[in-house]
């Protein structure tokens, strides 16, 4: 069946024009309103005005236009039905072949400052989603039906399968498209759920930027299947990979994979461990990352430097670790890391010698994710029947708020010591201990069930690996309950402490402190991890 009639409205324009000039050198009639058409009329294109080919004006400030029989009975139609088909006929309604739609940019209007109650509802679609759902709806069967188009990238496709043998989308485009659409609706009405649903107050002053409760009532969460995974954590569960739309610059999930073996569950879940840890340094650095923990960072005058000292920490425990670069790999990095066993390698580029070098390590996965400041606006764990959800962990202290709680107070070194270590200990599960000097980890203690245990378990880590621990400076995730852990990593060589504080034994744990000759600050603030 030859495609004969387009309707195009859309608020993004991009490539719009030339996609109806496309249509119309094919014989496609065209179908518009407003802005676009008055845009496609500039660019010289013969449309037709929905009001026109309705008989029916635009009535209610614009909000009633394409809600009419002639425009969803156009789209409606089934074209394997000759009933349908000669009711068109009856009613001198042309059928409408393609659809091609934004939706008013309600999100985008919620997000400017000071945006009113009456802005953020006059920017709720109605007329849109009905169209894009009669469409999608009306996709039709192998012999016939309509295609809605709702993102400019795909317009290419369209016209290439308009211009293949059948000179029509084939059913396959027409069900991925159909498809797209429904999720994009779904994604639209569900941002105007979530708004409505976190107004503070029941009746919003109209003229105003209504108050927002952060956590709405009802909370709609869409992502994109990125790929399907061999298995899970384990062999015996499947698993997937979802990403957001759009992707955030600087997360993982914008990652574009040069070379390697397919990506697994365990590889994605330790690869954001690390990427995260490693971007929230401002110098050069390296984490490697075993188990969704760091056992090795550090800051370098290189990326060569950083990874040297990083792989110091914990040697065996970075055999088959994932390893994160903040800066560019370059030939003589990729050489030392080559002398390792890695599974994944994360950083924002890398030198043509470098992935030389990786290319003879076919198995290793190596990942480049552009660098940026996007955060993820929430995280979730699921529990049965339900979602934890909260804000991600972005809190950086001022150092300002850091306070000295002992007698000693911490030298310029220590102080810059300390800074690392307590970055380091919010990415390493609770209880988290960590030992750091000169820009480098040199014991990781993560994810006890004491605190005094983590502690402990750092320091055999550090031995174990040939380091000392004299002048070190520790970072504790949460305060110490008792003065044993203090004790253990005095006994260790601690010179210096950074933990939040808060416990009602803190008098205790200051005063066993002063007692070893240790400097400590409070942050007031813990980095739980679980």
């Amino acid at each position: 069946m030859k495609i004969q009639t387009a309707l195009l409205s859309v608020s993004d324009k991009a490539g719009i024009v030339e996609f109806a000039q496309a249509l119309a050198q094919r014989g496609v009639r065209l179908l518009s309103t407003g802005g676009t058409a008055k845009l496609l009329a500039q660019a010289g294109l013969t449309v037709t005005e929905v009001a026109t080919h309705t008989g029916s004006p635009e009535i209610l400030d614009g909000r009633v236009k394409t809600l009419h029989p002639k425009i969803h009975g156009g789209l409606l139609a089934r074209r394997d039905s000759a009933e349908h088909l000669k009711t068109l006929e009856e009613h001198n309604i042309d059928r409408i072949d393609i659809l091609v739609v934004n939706l008013y940019p309600f999100r985008e209007t919620i997000a400017k400052p000071g945006c009113t109650f009456a802005d953020a509802v006059e920017n709720i679609d109605i007329g849109g989603p009905a169209m894009l759902r009669a469409a999608a709806k009306n996709h039709g069967t192998p012999e016939g039906g309509v295609t809605v188009v709702i993102d400019p990238a795909d317009y290419e496709r369209v016209l290439a399968d308009i211009d293949g043998p059948a000179g029509q989308p084939s059913y396959g485009l027409r069900l991925e498209l159909a498809t797209k659409t429904y999720a994009h609706t779904a994604a639209y009405d569900g941002a105007i759920a979530a708004y409505l649903s976190s107004l503070s107050t029941p009746e919003p002053a109209q003229d105003q930027a209504p108050e927002r409760n952060p956590w709405p009532r009802t909370l709609t969460v869409q992502m994109h299947q990125e790929q399907t995974l061999r298995y899970g954590e384990n062999p015996h569960q499947a698993a997937a990979f979802y990403v957001d739309q759009p992707v955030g610059t600087g997360l993982l999930g914008s990652y574009r994979q040069l070379q390697g073996k397919e990506l697994s569950y365990n590889n994605i879940a330790d690869a954001d461990a690390a990427w995260e840890c490693v971007r929230s340094f401002e110098t050069t650095a390296c984490v490697i990352v075993k188990h969704a923990n760091p056992c090795g960072v550090a800051i370098g005058d290189s990326s060569l430097h950083a990874y040297q000292q990083a792989f110091k920490t914990d040697p065996t425990s970075a055999f088959g670790g994932i390893i994160a670069f903040n800066r560019p790999v370059d030939a003589a990095t990729a050489q030392a890391v080559s002398g390792q066993f890695v599974e994944v390698l994360l950083a924002p580029a890398y030198t043509p010698e470098a992935l030389a070098l990786f290319a003879a390590k076919k198995n290793v996965r190596v990942l480049q994710i552009p660098q940026g400041d996007a955060h993820n606006a929430f995280d979730v764990k699921r529990i049965g029947g339900g979602w934890l959800v909260q804000n991600p962990d972005n809190y950086q202290v001022p150092q300002d708020a850091f306070k000295v709680v002992t007698t000693l107070a911490p030298t310029e070194q220590q102080m810059q010591d300390l800074m690392f270590a307590w970055k380091v200990a919010k990415y390493v599960k609770s209880n988290a201990i960590v030992f750091v000097g000169n820009g480098m980890t040199l014991g990781v203690g993560a994810g006890q069930m004491s605190r005094i245990d983590s502690a402990r378990i750092a320091s055999i880590k550090a031995e174990n690996a040939g380091l000392t621990l004299a002048s070190s400076a520790v970072a504790s995730d949460a305060f110490f309950p008792f003065r044993d852990g203090l004790d253990v990593v005095a006994d260790a060589g601690a010179s210096c402490v950074i933990q939040p504080g808060g416990s009602v034994r803190d008098d205790e744990v200051i005063a066993a402190a002063n007692e070893r000759g240790i400097a400590m600050l409070f942050t007031g603030t813990r980095h739980f991890r679980h």
